[in-house]
């Protein structure tokens, strides 16, 4: 794929270093969009996480307006929002508030699940029943909000979702199994396929989508990206440090029951993992992308041939700012200014 067609993008989940502080988190996450805008990233979405003291981003439609008031061109996004934390109106009204003060720059990526555990989940919604049925019901009542129906006979005759806009969102459904896939092509939404959680089995969730893709009032064409952990380094130690801390985090969310600590290469060096753990660290570098900048670069031009998309969203942790910000600046060199001859 040639460089000038692939666009890249940002998915940060606010990650709070060790011995550091959420307040520091989002100031290195506003520092990020900052630079992300002006290298000429396409898009920078934030998560929803809850009970996980290492990540400090329970609420992005808050950080959202945060981010785009810092930026100018990039747009600024939920990567995403889990629907059935939340009240389908109060969400619909959070994002036309959105898109009214930042036209044209505003991203609504939803997904159906918790980002979180079942027990904390209950708590943010004490009436969730996790069903796949209440999932769909709540997306045919988000695409009536946002275009403003008011049906006789249903609850759109009396409730609007505020305020009365005919500017929406850019609509996202993120899916990392596939089902979601199905999802999006029925309310012809656009897809975001999460490798960086399932390395197996994108592809064809990709390929299902486009075939089943219904076009709606607001996309007339199936449009996805994929997310993937990636670092780009010139330093073979740093990205071996950094591979090392990965690889930790994934067994540790599993030790976890899905939750982990942060942690710096010193504290994991000398980790000693078991004979399976050794085999699901092999299995999770599916997940993630790391190297040196002419290694990378063929590596996330093969993920996007092989998902036949023009998109990639990357996610990078790394043990410091400087390393994490200079892995961005170099894909930036390489995918949009091409000021080097790799």
């Amino acid at each position: 794929m040639n460089n000038s067609q692939l666009k890249l993008s940002i998915l940060d989940q606010v990650y709070i270093r060790k011995n550091s502080t959420a307040t520091e988190a989002l100031k290195e996450t506003t520092d990020l969009a900052i630079f992300a805008d002006q290298l000429g990233y396409t898009r920078f979405w934030v998560s929803e996480h809850h009970n996980f003291p290492s990540l400090a981003s329970p609420a992005p439609e808050i950080l959202i307006a945060h981010l785009a008031d810092h930026t100018q061109n990039i747009r600024v996004g939920s990567g995403g929002i889990m629907l059935p934390n939340h009240s389908t109106l109060k969400m619909a009204e959070n994002f036309k508030l959105l898109v009214s003060l930042f036209p044209g720059r505003i991203d609504m990526g939803i997904g159906r699940a918790p980002g979180t555990d079942r027990f904390t989940a209950s708590l943010l919604n004490p009436s969730n029943t996790f069903s796949e049925q209440n999932f769909i019901e709540q997306l045919y009542h988000l695409e009536a909000f946002f275009q403003n129906i008011k049906k006789e006979g249903t609850l759109f005759e009396k409730v609007q979702a505020i305020p009365i806009t005919h500017n929406i969102p850019e609509l996202w459904l993120l899916s990392s199994s596939g089902e979601s896939a199905m999802f999006a092509a029925h309310f012809g939404m656009k897809l975001s396929f999460a490798h960086f959680i399932n390395g197996n089995g994108g592809e064809k969730a990709i390929q299902s989508y486009k075939e089943q893709f219904r076009p709606s009032q607001n996309l007339s064409n199936a449009k996805a990206n994929v997310a993937i952990f990636a670092f780009c380094s010139e330093d073979e130690k740093a990205i071996h440090r950094n591979e090392a801390i990965m690889d930790f985090r994934f067994i540790q969310l599993e030790r976890k029951n899905g939750n982990f600590n942060a942690v710096t290469y010193n504290d994991i060096k000398n980790e000693i993992y078991s004979s399976y753990e050794k085999e699901r660290i092999m299995a999770n570098r599916k997940r993630m992308i790391f190297g040196t900048p002419k290694k990378i670069k063929n590596d996330i031009e093969k993920l996007a041939s092989d998902y036949g998309l023009e998109e990639i969203m990357l996610i990078t942790y790394a043990e410091n700012k400087e390393e994490r910000f200079n892995s961005y600046k170099l894909l930036a060199d390489i995918f949009f200014n091409n000021k080097r001859n790799w």
